[in-house]
Order: C-alpha cells, then sequence, then structure tokens
C-alpha cells in the first residue's frame, strides 16, 4: 500500500479472516475505563448501555425466565376445568363463536377428555396431563383469565411480546434491559433459548429490539453446539495474532465513531464486540451443563438420552444458570406451533405436556431450593388458548380446538406474584374472560411494577413521542396478584 493509499476500518473488516467475535477482546479493558468516566454533558447525544439502572421503586424481582409455549396451549384441557360442558358434549354451542378456520369449523361443544382435581394445600385445580406442575401448585399463580382479542398468532404474539398488534416493537426483554440493564458485564442481558425443532412463528421478531437501540436485542442461544455463533475464534487465530488485530481495529474504530457521534448502530455494534470479548470465558462456562450434579439433571428429566424432557429441560436448566450469573431476561422458546392443536388433539396435547412438564416445575423448585425464586418471575404461556367446541370433525383422534384469545391461561412464580393462587375466570364454557378480565397490557404493567418501573415512565423518545411498552392503553397495575 503506497502512502497516498487509505487504509479504512471497513476495508480491515471486509479483508479480515476474524470473526466478529473474535475482534472484541480489546475492547474489554477500554469498557473497564469507561465505567470510571464521567457523565457527559446532557447538550451530547444520549449513549446506551447495559450497566445496572436504578429501579424508579423498590423492585420485587430481578430476572424473570419466560417459558414460552408457542402455538397456544388449551387451558380447557390444563389448567381451567369446566365440568359442565359433560352436559353439553357433541351438542350444539349454545352461542356464538368466532372461528380462526371457518373451513373446518364445527358448533359441536367439546369437553375435556382429560380429568381434574385439587392440587397442593391450595386446592387449585389442575388437569391430568401437567402431574409435575401439580406439584408446584402452591407455588404458582394461575391466571385463568387472559385476554388480547386477536385471533391470529402473529397479532397475539406481537401484543404479548411486544405490546401493540403492529411490528416492529420491541419485546418485553428488551423493555427490561432498556430500563434496568444487566448486572452481568460479561453475559448479554437478553437471552433467546431456540427449540431444535423450528423457530416459533415471527421468528427473530420474538427477541426484537423494535425502535430501542440494537444493543438491547435478545441474544440468540442455539440448541446445540456451538450454542452461540463465531464466539470461539480458530485455533490458528487465536493468541497473539487476534490481540495484534483487536489493538489495530480499536484504533480504526475509535477513529469512526469520533467521524460519526450519535450512532447508536455503530455504538452497540462496538459495546456487542467488547461484550464478545469477555463472553469467549463466561458463556462457555454458563453453558457447560455437565458441571450440575446429577441429581440436579434428573429433576429437569435430563438423565435418559431419549427422554421427551431432555432438550426442553436442558434449556431450562441453562435458564437457571444464567440468571445465576446476572442475567436480567431469558425467554425459552417451544417449537412452531407445538400447541396448535387444530387436530389430533387427543394425541398431540399429552405429547406436548409430556415434553415441557417436568422441566417447567423443576425450574420452579429449583430455583426455590437455591433462594432465587423470590427474586425471579417464572411465566409459563403462549398467546392464545383454544375455543370449547370441535374442530376437523372427522373422528376422536382427528377432532381439536381452533384459536380462542378472547380468554386462556397463563401462570406466573416467584419475583413477587401470589403463590397458591388462582385468578379471573372464563364463562361455563371457557370462551371468553368474564372475571377479573386480565389484558396484555395488565400484564405488562404489572411486570414491570414488581421490577420497580411504572409502565406510563419507562418511555423512548422517537419522532418527537415519548414511546413507552403499554403504549397510552388503559394498562392497570394488577395488584390482586402480588403477595
Amino acid at each position: 500500500m503506497n502512502g497516498s493509499q487509505c487504509y479504512t476500518r471497513r476495508h480491515f473488516l471486509a479483508g479480515s479472516a476474524m470473526s466478529v467475535s473474535s475482534v472484541a477482546l480489546a475492547w474489554l479493558l477500554q469498557h473497564d475505563q469507561a465505567r470510571g468516566n464521567p457523565s457527559k454533558p446532557p447538550l451530547e447525544p444520549e449513549t446506551f448501555d447495559t450497566t445496572p439502572k436504578t429501579p424508579q421503586h423498590e423492585p420485587r424481582a430481578r430476572a424473570m425466565i419466560s417459558l414460552w409455549m408457542q402455538g397456544g396451549p388449551s387451558h380447557h384441557d390444563m389448567f381451567d376445568p369446566k365440568p359442565e360442558m359433560k352436559k353439553w358434549d357433541g351438542k350444539p354451542f349454545p352461542g356464538e363463536i368466532k372461528y380462526d378456520n371457518a373451513a373446518q369449523a364445527s358448533s359441536k361443544v367439546f369437553a375435556s377428555p382429560w380429568k381434574f382435581a385439587p392440587r397442593g394445600e391450595c386446592g387449585m385445580e389442575l388437569s391430568e396431563l401437567v402431574p409435575y406442575l401439580s406439584d408446584i401448585a402452591d407455588d404458582i399463580c394461575l391466571i385463568r383469565s387472559m385476554h388480547t382479542g386477536v385471533n391470529n398468532h402473529g397479532q397475539s404474539i406481537r401484543a404479548l411480546q411486544g405490546g401493540r398488534t403492529l411490528a416492529g416493537r420491541p419485546t418485553l426483554g428488551s423493555w427490561l434491559t432498556y430500563g434496568l440493564g444487566c448486572e452481568a458485564d460479561n453475559l448479554p442481558a437478553f437471552m433467546a433459548l431456540i427449540d431444535p425443532g423450528q423457530l416459533p412463528v415471527l421468528g427473530v421478531e420474538n427477541w426484537s429490539n423494535g425502535f430501542l437501540p440494537s444493543l438491547y436485542q435478545g441474544t440468540v442461544v442455539r440448541p446445540q453446539e456451538p450454542r452461540i455463533l463465531d464466539l470461539i475464534p480458530p485455533q490458528h487465530l487465536a493468541g497473539a495474532p487476534q490481540e495484534r488485530s483487536l489493538q489495530f481495529l480499536d484504533e480504526l474504530n475509535r477513529r469512526h465513531l469520533a467521524r460519526h457521534p450519535g450512532q447508536l448502530d455503530l455504538e452497540a455494534r462496538i459495546a456487542t464486540y467488547e461484550l464478545a470479548a469477555r463472553m469467549q470465558v463466561a458463556a462457555t462456562e454458563a453453558m457447560d451443563l455437565s458441571k450440575e450434579s446429577k441429581a440436579t439433571q434428573r429433576m429437569y428429566g435430563m438423565e435418559d438420552e431419549n427422554a421427551a424432557t431432555r432438550e426442553f429441560g436442558s434449556r431450562c436448566l441453562l435458564a437457571r444458570r444464567l440468571i445465576e450469573r446476572g442475567v436480567r431476561f431469558v425467554q425459552v422458546y417451544t417449537q412452531n406451533q407445538l400447541w396448535d392443536s387444530h387436530g389430533s388433539i387427543v394425541s398431540r396435547l399429552p405429547s406436548a405436556c409430556k415434553k415441557v412438564d417436568q422441566p417447567s416445575a423443576a425450574l420452579v423448585a429449583d430455583l426455590k431450593a437455591r433462594g432465587l425464586l423470590d427474586s425471579t418471575v417464572v411465566h409459563w404461556g403462549g398467546e392464545m388458548g383454544r375455543l370449547p367446541v370441535v374442530q376437523n370433525d372427522a373422528g376422536k383422534n382427528k377432532i381439536g380446538r381452533d384459536h380462542n384469545t378472547y380468554g386462556f391461561s397463563t401462570w406466573l412464580a416467584g419475583g413477587g406474584f401470589k403463590p397458591g393462587f388462582v385468578y379471573g375466570a372464563t364463562d361455563e364454557f371457557g370462551h371468553h374472560a368474564v372475571e377479573n378480565v386480565v389484558h396484555h397490557y395488565d400484564y405488562h404493567a404489572t411486570l414491570l411494577h414488581l421490577f420497580g418501573m411504572k409502565h406510563d415512565e419507562l418511555t423512548f423518545k422517537r419522532n418527537n413521542s415519548e414511546q413507552t411498552l403499554t403504549d397510552g392503553q388503559p394498562a392497570k397495575v394488577v395488584t390482586d396478584i402480588l403477595a
């Protein structure tokens, strides 16, 4: 290269053999130095980071694990017993039904074929499909009156994940990490543990930062190795070659940032490089499940290589390990439409329950035993429930249930939620929430309250307006479900 040529940051990155994460190590010391710098004058461009923030009021929760049941678990058959439906089984439904799939619709009432019984000292009625959940009934808060009112997977997912049915909004994990930062400086604040079968509906939108800086996007953790892509550099580039490259890139990055102050995506990318350097050691250690005892692995259903519970159990255990190390929000996803029982519900639903029931209950019990449940919210639920009538009326083994977002169930544990408690109710057919209705925005307002934030004061300025998770909806904190 002659003296007239300018070797730019773009040229270096385009020609480098290094992976994105391997060019991060030099930022480690810079990060420590930056922590000691005084804050910038208010007239300079606003900057964003994931360092811990002070809540607006005393929090009950510091971390959250969301077990996301994509597709719509049938509340009729798991959480919301309706014994009176037995009298109507196979008869025309005495009212109006809004079907999502009109082509396969039927008006025949479909009473649950599974038995319910009181569980725990609290007497919470649960189905025989969830025997392990029954063991922790006294630790959970079961809401039977959830409501989004949009009978479509995508729209209801957006409502529960991002506050509105519109695309392009930040998800709950992004809002929490934006508002509170992260107690770990060597792991991402928000981690998305995806299923090996298939991404959930809407894919990456489930852990999107939306209009928030990209620093708050969820980091994907794959279900198999390498769990985080490009985390570890190739052997021939490790050590001195990496260090020299990082020193040079450090200089280029600082020069480039000086020419483009206030560029949030650029700042977020630099912060990501820095975090990746720390993660090379920390993430590898956190994801090593072999360090857990055999008894713990058995509790999560991991002892048998072929067990239906093994894979989901390993991700639930990993979620516990991550929040132990300071991660703010972990979401564990089931595969695309696992719970979308439009047909063959008699075989599909027990299979789905078997996969997640034992690991989900183990997570709550394990957190409690380690003294972590009081400060960690565990959420279990999907974007909808199911209808009380038959879909695909083609014989007992082929029938299913269509979508229902007007009344369905979810449960929560820890982090300030009232244990051993049932809240709200649907009508006698489990179709509409009719008592103590909990809208998606009420759910969000309540969660933010437990984390020490007011839902209408956690704001982000965009297009000259203040954006919030609840976005001007009539959200309320559901105080009755708080311990």
